[in-house]
């Protein structure tokens, strides 16, 4: 059984380099879970993968508390979810703080320009690897090729893609799978009254703080954020991208927490640190309450209104997967519904594709413009704004990596040649 120490040491590595988005997080997990430590195996990833990708919420981090839980249970959960969200909002609301006493802080994207680059390498590596392993027949590569196209070019969320996939696996489940991928081990038995005590606990440990707030200090800023961000946790399907506009738009018009323009400031040090984008909340949270601190020193209030943020923001995270894990183990030894399962995997191929399309296109070049016909529209790169330093540094990462170079090794250096790029620029 793999011990605490251990636990704590490669989820907090994780949590520190988790850079480059969903891709880039779920390319880092497969590299050490999978492949460095092998503690799960391509099918348990892929199948926590699956569920992670119809959760409200960043599919990443629980991704990372579904595989913590899988190693050591409910403390495992916490431990790896925990360790995957701190560091980036330890550091963003750090940035937060800086943003509003000097302005913005335009140096940090170009200090972590390598980082990105690197990543990058880490992403493709990884969809190699996983599209080996996941897709097996034409079928699979079909619905992969499916799954890319409805979302890169027709915009449509990816859980629908990935419910759509379900259904047709549902439907020929002989075409997608076989009798060969039951689970070796036989999950033992869902307890209904051990979902209940689950869901009532999180519940609690959801509400009780949010309830105290109101409690001690009345309706205001604070009350507001818990109550606000508590929704927007629950409709956050489709990624941080696509609960965002209506972030922005409750927390300008409706709220006045902060001003257009801060938002997309918030969004550019949010993509700069480590973790889900969706800590971009704690920025708004941390700006808003740092203007309206409702009695408190100004400092003070934004470092409530960010912590308030990120309770109320990650604590369903970790209520959907300890909820509904169980029952996921238990669908895995289930052979009526594998067919399912293994459509979503093929699926899930071509969401990752999206991702690492979509991640590759905005590091390499500095142009991406939608280009649109009918219904359908792609984002293309501009030629002409092509970055030749971040091509070179993906290129030099990667053959690194391929020679079996150490991940914090590639990092570090990619990191310092982007900065000494940048310096000499």
């Amino acid at each position: 059984m793999t011990g605490y120490g251990e636990l704590i040491r490669t989820f907090g590595k994780i949590g520190f380099l988790s850079f480059g988005g969903p891709a880039g997080q779920i390319a880092l997990m497969h590299r050490m879970l999978v492949n460095e430590k092998n503690w799960l195996d391509e099918r348990r990833f892929l199948h926590a993968l699956n569920f992670c990708m119809l959760l409200p919420g960043p599919e990443a981090m629980q991704l990372a508390t579904y595989s913590g839980w899988l190693l050591r249970g409910v403390p495992g959960g916490l431990i790896a979810g925990g360790l995957f969200v701190l560091p980036g909002a330890l550091l963003l609301t750090l940035l937060s703080a800086i943003y509003v006493y000097f302005g913005e802080v335009p140096y940090v994207e170009g200090a972590l320009f390598g980082l990105k680059a690197a990543v990058l390498a880490i992403v493709f590596q990884a969809l190699a690897r996983i599209a080996g392993r996941a897709l097996k027949t034409r079928l699979h590569y079909g619905l992969a090729l499916a799954a890319l196209t409805a979302l890169m070019v027709f915009n449509i969320p990816f859980p629908v893609v990935v419910l759509c996939a379900a259904v047709v696996g549902a439907c020929f489940p002989g075409s997608f799978s076989g009798q060969g991928e039951r689970a070796a081990d036989e999950p033992q038995p869902v307890s209904l009254s051990r979902s209940a005590l689950v869901l009532c606990a999180g519940l609690l440990v959801w509400f009780i703080p949010v309830l105290a707030l109101y409690q001690m200090l009345g309706p205001g800023t604070f009350f507001d954020q818990a109550v606000f961000f508590s929704k927007a946790s629950v409709v956050t399907f489709g990624g941080a991208y696509a609960v965002l506009a209506y972030v922005g738009q409750q927390a300008v018009d409706v709220y006045h927490w902060l001003m257009p323009q801060e938002m997309l400031a918030g969004l550019g040090l949010a993509e700069t640190t480590p973790g889900p984008l969706i800590l971009v909340l704690i920025f708004v949270g941390f700006v808003g309450a740092f203007r309206d601190t409702g009695g408190f020193d100004p400092l003070t209030g934004g470092l409530m209104g960010a912590a308030v943020t990120l309770w109320v923001t990650f604590v369903p995270c970790f209520l959907w997967i300890f909820l509904g894990a169980p029952f996921m183990e238990r669908l895995r030894a289930n052979l009526s519904l594998s067919g399912a399962l293994a459509a979503i995997t093929a699926a899930v191929t071509g969401v990752m594709a999206n991702l690492a399309i979509w991640f590759g296109l905005h590091v390499l070049f500095a142009e991406v413009r939608p280009v649109s016909w009918g219904r359908a529209s792609v984002e293309m790169p501009v030629l002409a704004s092509a970055d030749p330093a971040a091509f070179a540094i993906m290129l030099i990462a990667g053959l690194w990596l391929w020679r079996g170079g150490g991940l914090l090794n590639v990092l570090a250096a990619a990191l310092a040649i982007g900065m000494a790029m940048r310096l000499l620029a």
